[in-house]
């Protein structure tokens, strides 16, 4: 914790923010917990009727950090250098679901706009950060005709970041309010084989290693 720094509103408690520090032959580098920043979005936490409130606990971004400095640390082993180090930890640790999801509420506000919906689009634009856009999509299901849900889909493999695929399947593997998918996870051969699975079961119609090649480049946001 920096406690030289305002204390900030994480999910109700207020806390230091959360920051990296790294030593190496007398040199020090000092930045912003990539975890704590992503953890402290609105739509992380959860209000359950008659059961109170669940999000992440600072407990549980720590241990997402200590994992993603241990990968990069092994990973650099003895061409480690703080430069490296600070490169590959911003590469690492990103969520891709995160990434591509900023891309793909910016293709549903021009989808809204082309379809003469301009008022739903600014919704969608303005009120995504209290909302995950995977649930915001599957309302859609269940509340457009079918042509315009199936176009909606359709098209957004075309236009859009893979993002609802990834995002379907980090969550068949995920417990709640840890949902996310790093390109640490990704670098895994395992993680992008079951990934392929899952797209071939639940997009046949979309080829799989073309995805897969989508989520690569997603990895270079």
């Amino acid at each position: 914790m920096n406690d030289r720094l305002k204390q900030v509103d994480f999910h109700g408690n207020l806390t230091h923010p959360l920051y990296v520090q790294v030593t190496f032959e007398r040199k020090t580098i000092f930045f912003k917990s990539y975890y704590f920043e992503l953890f402290s979005k609105p739509r992380y936490f959860l209000e359950v009727p008659g059961a109170g409130s669940k999000g992440p606990t600072l407990e549980q971004v720590i241990e997402k950090e200590n994992e993603a400095i241990s990968f990069v640390i092994n990973k650099l082993k003895e061409e480690f250098s703080l430069e490296a180090f600070k490169k590959l930890y911003s590469y690492f640790s990103k969520d891709l679901c995160d990434v591509t999801e900023r891309e793909f509420i910016t293709y549903l506000y021009t989808f809204f706009w082309d379809k003469g919906l301009p008022h739903v689009a600014d919704i969608i634009k303005w009120g995504s950060n209290n909302v995950v856009t995977f649930d915001l999509v599957s309302d859609f299901r269940k509340t457009f005709n079918k042509p315009l849900y199936d176009e909606l889909i359709e098209n957004s493999f075309y236009y859009a970041p893979p993002y609802l695929p990834l995002y379907g399947f980090m969550r068949q593997t995920k417990r709640w309010p840890m949902l996310c998918l790093t390109a640490i996870e990704w670098d895994n051969l395992e993680t992008v084989k079951a990934f392929k699975e899952y797209v071939e079961r639940y997009f046949p119609d979309m080829e799989s290693t073309k995805l897969i090649g989508q989520v690569n480049n997603c990895s270079n946001y």
